[in-house]
């Protein structure tokens, strides 16, 4: 694996700088030097008008749309970070190759069948209790039902210990599959890569050593896709699936088994002493198959503390080893198929990518699979600490409470005459459904957060929240305002304006799920006024979004995290401008990120509840506090409910 790091400049686009490296940390140093450069200049010209652009780059894709990538704060003054905002950097991350014919699509309608059973298991959030002590470890057993865990598979496990070593050392010998991987983890036999699907997500093999009487037991294998992705506060997650290739077919004298969930989290620690310090979680849920399993249950017990001890083994390795930069290897997986590939396919390297502003990090030999890292607006770090809020002072409260006012003076909107084609249904239980999302499940930025970093509970919505429409189509459906008889012209209608969020999501069959926000009048000169009536890029580098998933499985948790993100800046938002209406359409496929976690998503989507608010950010005091456009919360959808739009 080979970071490679391109700093280029869109109105220059043929002039780019390419550099290479062999260790993500170097890279990241290359990265950071070169970004505080970028600002210096960019600082200096700000002055004379001149913007400052990344090139963007369309894989083999005629009908994308301009759109710019990651808003990551930087670690400066907090006046000045709010001062900046980067307003004139239109930054954008650059398409990935669309997922492979031979991987399997998950929202492909009936390839899901088998994604959804034994899913009624991760319907809650999952809690664990310890277990035991073990090789300076804690190991946890998540509490589950026994009636609710997967047939034959045992209940998930995880391992949490500290490695005094950096994230990225950490983060290094977690992916590797080659030799050095038989230091530290001794349930690896060998491992191959079947298959880059991006920078973010490979289809891998591997063999387990398991030593449990291997005169009677045959050996286990896996085939599984893993996600992996940086966070802005510098932790990594990992996870992994057991999915079927072609080219990775059943081996002799190997059972394959089953990985219902697993990976891992790294997240940085306070150094103690001056030495790095890192906790690492290893989280396991896995069916061994074969006879054995369902007869001898310490052979599934002996399997998985074999696996989870691999955590130890990172620990001892990092600390009894001094050269920790060493090459990233994945072997590359040959004849492991009846049908060939070509070799030109097979031979292709897994790639990564870290990406912050103008600068990007990519692992791939093919220069155009430049790839970009999460795009959050904050540390999620930070946000717990902003958490702590400062009192304000009696006129600051009083300032508040006359901003909020003013949109509190509309008179209610009678919401009875809007209908989507899915119902709203306030009963928690209730499944394939919306309900409104209380605004003080998200924080946002207080009046002091230029000070302070302070955040405080959204609270009331700006606009109402009056339908949401679900539609399939075997296009891409833009510009659904237009449909006769849809809540944004029965706004129209009624003279009140609306908001329309469209969230595209691509596939075999494209999705759309439509959100309509209504209020009777815009305020004037008010935050929400000067987006709707802005440019592209000052929408874009204000529209926020906050994602949440209150119940669903631990990987899609933490795929998809519950750090804001500035849309704009993270995958393509094409907006449409009328007298009453403005509708946003937000193409996720232009985001291998993005895509890669919908992924995930949508294969158990109906075992999901999922939270999303939308806001406009504000980076000067007169734009503070925050305040949401409105919130939504979808119970268990199901994708045949969805529609084809009346276009």
């Amino acid at each position: 694996m080979v970071y490679v790091l391109s700093v280029y400049n869109v109105k220059e686009k043929f002039h780019k700088m390419t550099m290479g490296a062999f260790n993500i940390q170097e890279a990241l140093t290359w990265k950071e030097k070169i970004d505080s450069v970028i600002d210096q200049h960019q600082e200096s010209r700000a002055i004379y008008g001149k913007k400052y652009q990344s090139f963007e780059y369309k894989s083999g894709k005629n009908d994308a749309r301009n759109a710019s990538s990651s808003d990551h704060e930087s670690q400066r003054n907090p006046a000045e970070v709010e001062e900046d905002s980067y307003p004139n950097s239109l930054l954008r991350m650059p398409e990935g190759h669309g997922t492979p014919e031979c991987v399997l699509n998950w929202t492909n309608e009936s390839d899901l069948n088998w994604l959804n059973q034994n899913t009624t298991n991760h319907a809650f959030p999952r809690k664990y209790r310890l277990l035991q002590c073990q090789n300076g470890l804690r190991i946890f057993e998540e509490l589950l039902e026994p009636d609710l865990v997967p047939k034959s598979c045992s209940r998930a496990m995880k391992a949490v210990g500290v490695v005094e070593a950096t994230c990225e050392e950490t983060f290094e010998l977690v992916m590797s599959m080659d030799t050095k991987r038989y230091e530290w983890d001794c349930s690896f036999l060998d491992g191959s890569l079947v298959e880059e699907v991006d920078g973010h997500t490979a289809i891998l093999y591997h063999r387990l050593q398991l030593d449990w009487f291997p005169m009677l037991v045959w050996p286990r294998d896996l085939c599984y896709v893993r996600y992996w992705r940086r966070n802005d506060d510098g932790s990594y997650v990992v996870v992994f699936r057991s999915r079927e290739h072609p080219d990775c077919g059943p081996q002799p004298g190997f059972v394959r088994a089953h990985i219902e969930s697993g990976g891992f989290t790294i997240s940085p620690l306070k150094s103690h002493n001056g030495v790095h310090r890192t906790q690492v979680q290893h989280l396991m849920q896995i069916d061994l198959k074969g006879w054995g399993v369902g007869h001898i249950s310490w052979f599934q017990h002996h399997c998985v503390f074999r696996m989870l001890n691999s955590v130890a083994g990172l620990r001892e390795y990092l600390s009894q080893t001094d050269v920790r930069s060493a090459t990233t290897r994945i072997p590359v997986m040959v004849n492991m198929a009846s049908g060939s590939r070509s070799t030109k396919s097979i031979l292709r390297t897994q790639s990564s990518s870290l990406h912050r502003r103008n600068v990007s990090i990519d692992t791939s030999t093919d220069k155009n699979n430049v790839l970009a890292d999460e795009f959050s607006d904050e540390d999620e770090d930070f946000q717990g600490a902003a958490d702590q809020e400062v009192p304000l002072s009696s006129s600051t409260e009083a300032e508040d409470k006359k901003n909020v006012s003013l949109e509190e003076t509309q008179d209610a909107l009678d919401v009875s005459a809007f209908a989507g084609n899915i119902r709203r249904d306030d009963d928690e239980k209730a499944r394939n459904c919306w309900t409104l999302s209380d605004g003080s499940n998200f924080r946002v930025r207080s009046k002091n957060y230029c000070h302070d970093r302070s955040k405080t509970p959204a609270g009331k919505h700006l606009m109402d929240l009056v339908a949401v429409d679900w539609f399939k189509d075997t296009k891409r459906m833009d510009h659904v305002a237009r449909i006769s008889g849809c809540a944004a012209k029965v706004a129209s209608d009624r003279g009140n304006f609306c908001v329309v969020v469209n969230m595209q999501v691509p596939g075999t069959t494209h999705y759309s799920m439509v959100f309509y926000f209504v209020t009777k009048k815009l305020i004037p000169g008010s935050l929400l006024h000067r987006f709707v009536n802005g440019d592209d890029e000052f929408r874009n580098s204000r529209l926020k979004i906050i994602p949440s998933v209150p119940k669903g499985s631990w990987i899609v948790r933490q795929s998809v995290g519950s750090s804001p993100c500035l849309l704009g800046k993270a995958v393509d938002c094409n907006y449409i401008r009328s007298s009453d209406y403005l509708e946003i359409d937000v193409d996720i496929g232009s985001s291998t990120v993005a895509k890669g976690v919908l992924g995930l998503v949508v294969g158990v989507i109906t075992s999901l509840v999922v939270d999303l608010a939308f806001l406009v950010q504000g980076n000067t005091p007169e734009e503070l506090p925050e305040q949401l456009i409105g919130a939504v919360r979808v119970n268990h959808l199901e994708l045949s409910s969805a529609t084809e739009p009346p276009m």
